[in-house]
């Protein structure tokens, strides 16, 4: 069948409530058209910015049936380099974090999460936008993962600082209530009443002070029982810097309300825009890293989204089949390999394609109708797509495990009957 690679830039992407938007840029080229679509619209914004480590971040991308059956990506790819001069970097952080405060509405709330590193100047930086009277706290949030100092001591927390916009902000402690594992003892009595709850009491300055295991406690501004993600954890992408889903569930229950706008500017592997969609908050999401599109799309499969990206360059080789049905095309992937000298090793058989789709370009947008996607479960890609006849132009999208997406158009005389 011929094929015509196509430069599409929009993705339009029908599943189950909450909406969600995702833009693929550099986050200070789209910050005035943000500014303009969303302000004083958006709720809460969570951000983790770089960190100005100095370091390089990648993803570890599992390839092919063997690394899907394994559960352990072999491939390493750089998805940023965190290196930028310290001036420049403030000055980005000022220019988001001015932008930040225009897009919150009213009652909306901003998280900052950064470490150790830039946490005194970007607080001050927030004091002078925000005013040093709008922060509410400095959370602390602390994990045991990582390494063991001996120099200085285990660096195990980072900070996560939250500001309002004005006095008149949206929290709800109670959202995020949860009910202790172990009961409170320090010595003090245990006792049963009538109706079976568990309670201890203790008598201090001539008064009884009684305590219900199962009462709801509330998070104070330290953070240590949410995990950082373990090696083998299944929320695991292979990302670095990934936050774990948990730590975005407790930020966006608290800071907003189901139907609110949730925005994440430096969105990575896509956790904030995962926990949005799980708590019925719409979304909007911003990286720069193609590969936090790729990864952010295998992670939204269930939601409506609109992806806005640029095109890919490159010329794989890609052959297909097709076949008309009764109300249908049958679409049938013969061969996806890379361009020859392209990449960091040679990949047999298919194990270049991550996943694929096929489905309509409609209205200045490719709409999916039917995916293939690697999984644990599925490690041997599905081969062959089923695609309704419907008015547009039948598209088939790919993508390999470099993090690239190419489009292209089939030529409906080209179906076999």
């Amino acid at each position: 069948m011929d094929l015509r690679q196509v430069g599409l830039t929009y993705e339009r992407q029908s599943g189950k409530d909450p909406s969600g938007v995702y833009y693929q840029s550099d986050v200070l080229q789209i910050l005035p058209f943000l500014i303009q679509a969303y302000r004083a619209r958006v709720q809460c914004i969570y951000l983790d910015p770089p960190f100005a480590t100095g370091k390089r971040f990648s993803i570890r991308v599992k390839v092919g049936e063997k690394d899907w059956k394994s559960g352990r990506g072999s491939l390493d790819q750089l998805v940023y380099t965190d290196r930028q001069p310290i001036e420049d970097y403030l000055s980005m952080m000022r220019q988001v974090l001015q932008g930040c405060r225009e897009l919150l509405s009213d009652s909306g709330l901003l998280y900052l999460h950064i470490d150790y590193r830039m946490n005194a100047r970007l607080r001050l930086m927030l004091d002078d936008i925000f005013g040093e009277k709008n922060l509410l706290n400095e959370i602390v949030w602390a994990y045991q993962t990582g390494g063991r100092a001996k120099h200085f001591f285990s660096r195990k927390h980072d900070t996560i600082l939250l500001y309002r916009k004005t006095r008149n902000y949206y929290f709800d402690i109670k959202s995020v209530a949860y009910v202790k594992t172990t009961g409170r003892n320090n010595h003090m009595k245990r006792h049963v009443d009538p109706d079976g709850r568990i309670y201890r009491s203790i008598r201090s300055g001539g008064k009884v002070y009684t305590y219900y295991e199962d009462d709801p406690v509330y998070p104070t501004d330290v953070w240590d029982d949410v995990s950082h993600l373990q090696q083998k954890d299944p929320q695991r992408t292979g990302y670095d810097t990934q936050k774990p889903v948990a730590l975005l569930d407790r930020i966006i229950c608290s800071s907003s309300r189901p139907g609110d706008l949730v925005m994440d500017l430096f969105a990575g592997s896509g956790t904030t825009l995962v926990s949005a969609g799980k708590q019925n908050r719409r979304f909007v999401g911003v990286d720069c890293a193609p590969y936090s599109f790729h990864v952010v799309r295998s992670r939204l499969k269930e939601w409506n989204v609109d992806y806005y990206a640029p095109p890919c360059i490159g010329n794989p080789a890609l052959r297909v089949r097709g076949f008309t049905g009764i109300g249908y095309y049958e679409v049938e992937l013969l061969e996806y390999a890379l361009e020859s000298g392209l990449g960091p090793r040679v990949f047999s058989g298919m194990d270049a394609l991550d996943n694929w789709s096929v489905g309509y370009f409609r209205d200045g947008a490719f709409e999916p109708f039917a995916s293939a996607w690697r999984s644990r479960s599925t490690p041997n890609i599905e081969t062959h797509l089923r695609l309704p006849v419907f008015t547009g132009t039948p598209m088939i999208r790919v993508a390999d495990v470099l993090g690239r997406y190419f489009f292209y158009e089939l030529n409906k005389d080209g179906f076999e009957i």
